[in-house]
């Protein structure tokens, strides 16, 4: 395996376990009976998380943070010590789930910024690791998926 695909492994597992912290902070103080979550930068979290959006097909959005954040960890994790596991189909899906992320969370920017007209920084810090996760997914072996795929 050559050191710059380890360094991508290496980079997206870290941002899979940072945007797993980012989602479980943000379940952890959505919760009436815990502290209110703590905005920077004078953004209104508690109108973002508590909003109508907040919610993907009933189910609490950073629910679906967590755990995507926690397979693409692990995977990730796996990929670097176990080699073997990455085959063009582990890889096809993890980009998958990457570009599904990447999309959701320009979508959940997109609320924020043009219906909501509330930010949540915690809500901005997720879709970061989103999309640099999808980002670093391609440059990692997803343009080869994609050229395969779409030949």
């Amino acid at each position: 395996m050559e050191n710059t695909d380890l360094m991508i492994q290496a980079l997206i597992f870290i941002l899979g376990v940072g945007g797993f912290w980012v989602a479980r902070h943000i379940y952890k103080h959505k919760k009436p009976d815990n502290k209110p979550l703590v905005c920077p930068m004078n953004f209104n979290c508690t109108a973002v998380v508590h909003s109508d959006y907040s919610k993907f097909l009933g189910v609490p959005v950073e629910i679906f943070g967590m755990i995507y954040y926690a397979v693409i960890g692990v995977s990730y994790l796996s990929l670097i010590f176990m080699a073997t596991l990455s085959t063009p189909i582990f890889t096809a899906t993890l980009v998958g789930l990457s570009l599904a992320a990447f999309i959701f969370s320009i979508y959940l920017i997109a609320v924020q910024i043009f219906i909501l007209k509330e930010g949540c920084f915690w809500c901005f810090v997720s879709a970061a690791a989103s999309i640099a996760i999808f980002i670093l997914s391609m440059y990692g072996g997803g343009f080869e998926i994609m050229r395969n795929f779409l030949a």
